[in-house]
């Protein structure tokens, strides 16, 4: 089990209303899309039961959320995800809760999730990182064509 970080107490509830949870959720419903999620398009048969049909055409991820304490919190967004691109909305602003939900299940649960939640801190971290680069850039392109205003005056 990991520690409890020792400056949030531990009844805390963080906020997503920041850009950076709101960028961290966007990065968890685009890490994962239902073609990956679901393989098969196979009916069910009557002779089955739903849960085995299920589990035989799964991703490994999805059998790796499924087994964990956030089975619930997933199968929620994945249905979500699912209705959603069938209407072809924006997955980030209407399965926002369930995004959310899933999350703090899954840092409830961090020792089964953790990789899961490395990989995705990693991924944001870049995401960061290239948004700098690209201000920078920015930044750097608009000095250099106000000197050359400058120059042309």
């Amino acid at each position: 089990m990991s520690s409890p970080d020792p400056k949030t107490p531990e009844d805390a509830k963080p906020s997503f209303d920041d850009s950076s949870s709101k960028e961290a959720i966007e990065s968890l419903t685009s890490t994962i899309t239902l073609e990956e999620t679901d393989q098969t398009n196979t009916p069910m048969t009557g002779n089955q039961e739903e849960e085995e049909e299920e589990e035989e055409g799964e991703c490994g991820f999805c059998l790796f959320m499924k087994g964990g304490g956030c089975k619930d919190a997933f199968v929620a967004w994945e249905d979500c995800i699912k209705q959603v691109e069938e209407k072809k909305g924006d997955i980030v602003e209407k399965c926002f809760e369930v995004t959310s939900a899933l999350k703090l299940c899954m840092e409830a649960h961090a020792d089964y999730y953790e990789p899961i939640l490395r990989a995705e801190k990693a991924a944001e971290q870049e995401a960061v990182k290239q948004l700098k680069k690209e201000k920078e850039e920015e930044a750097a392109a608009a000095a250099q064509k106000s000197e050359s205003n400058e120059k042309e005056k």
